[in-house]
């Protein structure tokens, strides 16, 4: 009887064994018999019917296909069976290239046993989990539906149905849900969720409490990936709470926020830790207790800081580390010995300084390593050693030495970046003979001499070797490259004459640049005209020396071509212009061109003709022979800069596309067209400015993106037009230089962006207004109404709101910046054509004109000069504390000169001269320290002249004509040459302060004189094109002006 019980109990051991391991056995086993049941095959074969295939995107073969009604359904592809039952117990169509609705009470939820369901990466939508009580799949362990378009909310009633669930992936599955229900606590058998999304498209919120919740019930938790949820209300230090046994956990770009807790690092079981792009995210990495089995660490784009601790030597399972885009500081540790798994290392933009550990260069697995955008410096590492690199980018620090001779490894490499260090000596040979190569760039180094000759030309594809000092000619077999797609040589000193069969045989290039080389030229011949260049669509040549168009472009496909600062003279005709009819952008300015017989191309968008000796009545020649075909796609038109007679042609107005028209400093004439108010919504700037255009300015303006109108130093008259006032965006207005007849418009004051106002030197007559809403005129930075008939006292409102002036400022006054798409214009093979439009204005100070280009952006300056105001000087105009430049000159103001005026700090150049001014020079005024230009003459003042700080540098011209002062630099001696001692300034400059250093750049010299210094200024912003020297500039003078006014607030 024992026997027979011991059997009995091995038989049934068995059948659970069986039942139990099913899960891993596919029905493509042999079987004696067919397993398949009826119900089970109809079923599956009723959700076929409701899907289809999608042939068009299919690149694998479709599971589906082997479901036949003639075949055993355990043995269809994708199906598993209990070799016992016959029940199917799991389904896997991942990728199976589905397309369909599926919802709640479909078929396939009528599979009683399913234990698994895999229907990832596929077309597929519907509501499928809007209504779980159609669902029969109690025993489902395993439900993946990411990467779909499902969509509709998941029911509540899901999470208490499934309890059984172990691995759950909803990933990118399209479920609506704008936070994630606490309700998933229940699946307390969760071994693995992913919730992600892998996008900001379909953001879910988790919150705190559902978090905790999930913390505190999910204990058997080994895999968590929420990467793209909202937990910005989920406190870090709830991580904690999170089981210890968690493996692998992901939280790229939560929006998390705070001191990440350093003891999650230190979870025994951890493999896998991804939280980047949480740039708010802050936090030490521990020092002891890292955990030795991780495998992954991604930390990429957050804000942790501190060092490398030498914890990380003891990461001997590391496989890929990523810290770019953190606040680390100091020396990278030598502790990489041991990491011999090692395969991917990016420390790029993490603030390490000082030189590379020799360590790191002894990883024999390794092959991927940036360290790019550090402060590293030092001779040239021992990179070269490194037999499996593949990817090796050192860009952007301060590496020295030279590039090694010969090299026999670096036999797998295919990206190596170098670009932007300090790097010395030749370009050796063996870069272009490494077989893998694709990317090479040693841009911006000091590499010099010729490019050896190439012995085995490579397969590379793209070679930066622009901006370094390499002269001579291209050695021939530089053109065995012949995979070369990308060739950028521009900034260097190279030599000769490339011919056109030897540039030919670079027949993959796309986008060539040998622009400031300007010993090199391109040859002319005749038989140019024969070759072809199938592949080419952007090519730099500017500043060369070319004298002529290059002929072999002409059987091209060209969309972009630069040939600025040349020689080329002449004219462009139907001939020359042949080849250009797939141009979008065509660049040539700073040449002698004097004809334009031809409209170079009809898919331009960007045209620059600018600072060429075109003349005669171009405009209107040219664009009567397109009247019938205009071009459609013309953005971006310049043509300033010649020597252009004419009107401006009214079918100009077929340019509906335009954000750019800039045909400046020419001779044109007659009236503006009524229609350019109105002929473009898209234009940003008009510049029509330095002509002899005529009467009335046209009353039709209609756009609110106009942002920059320049119509200065004409001989228009009239009023100005009120339909202006429809452009709210409008940041420049410069209407001076002209024959205006008007009062001051008070309409301009409705418009909210406008920083910079021109009125100058017209016939404007009246008083300014007096009646001002608190919101008006509070963008101005620059008013110059100089040289007018204006008259009255000046309102005390008017200043008052002027808070650019007065206020810490957030932001320098924007340049107007371009991005035009364009397809494929860029030299690096983007779609998008991106410039700068340099607006210029100019500025009258210490008897001298200039004209402000870069530095318009943080010049801040007023102009009343040459008017008829009467009355005292407001006191509240001590308020404009970041005035630089104030010019009151030849009016009627009477009274004493304010002491409010000693308040602006940030003050230049004060014009007060040829008013009627009485009373002594405040003493406060010597508290101007960056004072440079001085006039107070033709007044009458009296009394003793201070002659502390900056007084003591201005001579007799700042004083003369005040019949009453005395004291240096005049002859007549005072009475009493004690004076009182100046009161303390209400904003004082301590020792070190920031403004002082931030202006001795800018104006370059204590006592040089203004004009000279900000000429310099100018000079430096505006050679070079340094933007991000300017962006850097224009912010670092704020931060700097702001604190220190924050500061000496504080003091008084």
């Amino acid at each position: 009887m024992e026997k027979e019980i011991i059997i009995l109990c091995l038989l049934l051991a068995l059948l659970q064994f069986q039942v139990d391991c099913s899960w891993g056995f596919s029905s493509s086993f042999p079987s004696s018999s067919h397993l398949c049941l009826p119900d089970q095959k109809a079923a599956m074969l009723e959700f076929k019917s409701t899907i289809s295939i999608d042939d068009d995107n299919c690149e694998v073969y479709p599971r589906t296909n082997s479901w036949n009604r003639s075949i055993d359904c355990c043995s269809w592809e994708g199906v598993s069976c209990n070799n016992v039952t016959g029940h199917v117990i799991g389904i896997d169509l991942s990728e199976s290239c589905l397309r369909g609705s599926i919802l709640a009470n479909n078929s396939l939820f009528h599979l009683h046993h399913l234990q698994w369901l895999d229907l990832s990466s596929n077309w597929l939508d519907g509501s499928l989990l809007e209504n779980s009580s159609h669902f029969h799949l109690q025993r489902l362990q395993r439900l993946n539906l990411a990467y779909n378009h499902f969509n509709g909310p998941i029911s509540s009633q899901f999470y208490s149905r499934f309890v059984s669930l172990t691995h759950l992936n909803l990933s990118s599955s399209g479920f609506s849900a704008d936070f994630i229900p606490h309700q998933i606590s229940l699946l307390s058998n969760l071994v693995s969720l992913d919730l992600s999304i892998g996008d900001f498209s379909g953001l879910m919120r988790v919150d705190a409490r559902g978090f905790g919740m999930l913390a505190k019930n999910l204990t058997k938790l080994r895999t968590l990936v929420l990467d793209y949820a909202d937990m910005s209300g989920v406190s870090v230090t709830s991580f904690l709470n999170l089981t210890s046994s968690l493996g692998h956990l992901s939280l790229g770009f939560c929006q998390l926020h705070g001191e990440f807790p350093s003891e999650v690092f230190g979870f025994p079981y951890l493999q896998h830790i991804d939280l980047n792009g949480n740039k708010n995210l802050a936090g030490y990495l521990p020092e002891t207790n890292m955990c030795s089995t991780l495998k992954l660490l991604d930390l990429s784009g957050c804000g942790f800081r501190g060092s490398i601790p030498g914890s990380f030597g003891n990461l001997t399972q590391i496989i890929s580390i990523d810290l770019y885009g953190n606040s680390f500081e100091g020396q990278i540790p030598n502790v990489f010995g041991n990491l011999n798994k090692l395969t991917s290392l990016t420390f790029s933009s993490c603030n390490f300084s000082g030189q590379l550990p020799t360590t790191l260069f002894n990883l024999t697995e390794i092959t991927q390593l940036d360290l790019s955008h550090n402060q590293l410096s030092g001779e040239l590492p021992a990179v070269f050693n490194l037999t499996q690199i593949s990817h090796l980018d050192l860009s952007y620090n301060q590496l020295e030495g030279s590039l090694p001779n010969h090299v026999s490894e670096l036999q797998l490499l295919e990206v190596f970046r170098l670009s932007n260090n300090l790097v010395s000596g030749g370009v050796p040979s063996w870069l272009f003979t490494l077989p893998f190569l694709q990317n090479l760039d040693l841009s911006y180094n000091k590499l010099t001499g010729p490019i050896d000759r190439i012995q085995r030309p490579n397969s590379v594809q793209v070679v930066d070797l622009s901006s370094n000092n390499i002269h001579g000619p291209l050695p021939n077999s530089f053109f065995d490259l012949v995979d070369i797609s990308l060739l950028n040589l521009s900034s260097n000193n190279l030599s000769g004459v490339i011919k056109s069969d030897i540039l030919l045989k670079l027949r993959s290039l796309k986008h060539l640049d040998l622009s400031k080389n300007s010993l090199l030229s391109l040859s002319t011949s005749n038989n140019d005209g024969k070759y072809s260049f199938l592949e080419l669509e952007t090519v730099s040549l500017s500043s060369c020396s070319i004298i002529q168009f290059p002929n072999f472009f002409r059987t091209s496909a060209l969309k972009s071509l630069d040939l600025s600062n040349n020689n080329i003279s002449g004219g462009i005709s139907k001939w020359e212009a042949e080849g250009w009819e797939q141009l979008t952008m065509l660049n040539l300015s700073y040449n002698s061109l004097t004809t334009l017989e031809q409209f170079p191309g009809m898919q331009l968008e960007v045209l620059d003709l600018h600072s060429n000796l075109l003349q005669g009545p171009i405009l209107s020649t040219c664009l009567n022979l397109q009247i019938q075909n205009p071009p459609q796609f013309l953005k971006a038109f310049f043509i300033s800069e010649n020597k252009l007679t004419g009107n401006i042609p009214s079918f100009i107005c077929n340019w509906s596309l335009l954000m750019v028209l800039d045909l400046s400093k020419n001779s044109l004439s007659g009236t503006i067209p009524e229609c350019l108010g109105y002929f473009s919504f898209s234009l940003e700037v008009m510049n029509l400015q330095m002509n002899n255009f005529s009467g009335k300015i046209p009353d039709s303006f209609m756009n609110d993106r106009l942002r920059s109108l320049l119509l200065d130093d004409n001989q228009l008259e009239g009023p100005l037009p009120k339909s202006l006032g429809n452009c709210s965006s409008l940041g420049i207005l410069n209407l001076g230089n002209n024959k205006l007849i008007d009062t001051f418009p008070h309409w301009i004051a409705s418009l909210p962006a406008l920083q910079v106002l021109v009125l100058r030197f017209n016939r404007l007559h009246g008083p300014l207004p007096n009646s001002i809403a608190p919101t008006e005129f509070s963008a101005l930075r620059i008013i110059d109404l100089s040289r007018n008939e204006f008259s009255g006292p000046l309102p005390t409102k008017f200043f008052r709101n002027l808070r650019a002036m007065k206020d810490l400022p957030s932001e320098p006054l924007e340049l107007p910046r371009f991005e035009i798409y364009i397809h494929r214009t860029t030299f690096h093979s983007g779609d998008q054509y991106d410039f700068y439009y340099q607006t210029s204005v100019k500025v009258r100070t210490k008897r001298s004109e200039i004209e402000l280009v870069k530095t318009l952006a943080i010049f801040i300056a007023m102009d009343f000069s040459n008017n008829h105001f009467s009355g005292q000087i407001p006191e509240e105009l001590g308020e404009l504390i970041f005035l630089q430049m104030l010019n009151f000159s030849h009016n009627n103001f009477s009274g004493p000169i304010p002491s409010s005026l000693g308040n602006l700090a940030a003050l230049e150049s004060l014009d007060l001269s040829s008013n009627k001014l009485d009373g002594r020079i405040p003493s406060q005024l010597t508290n101007l320290t960056f004072l440079e230009a001085l006039n107070l003459s033709e007044n009458n003042l009296v009394g003793p002249i201070p002659h502390v700080n900056q007084f003591g540098t201005f001579d007799n011209d700042s004083y003369s004509g005040n019949l009453g002062l005395c004291g240096f630099p005049l002859s007549k001696q005072c009475g009493n040459p004690v004076g009182p001692k100046p009161p303390p300034p209400k904003f004082k400059e301590v020792e070190g302060s920031g403004i002082a250093f931030i202006w001795k750049l800018v104006m370059m010299g204590y006592g040089c004189g203004w004009v000279l210094g900000l000429s310099i200024g100018y000079i430096v912003f505006t050679t070079g094109r340094p933007w991000w020297f300017v962006r850097m500039v224009e912010t670092d003078f704020q931060r700097t002006v702001t604190r220190w006014i924050r500061r000496n607030h504080r003091r008084n």
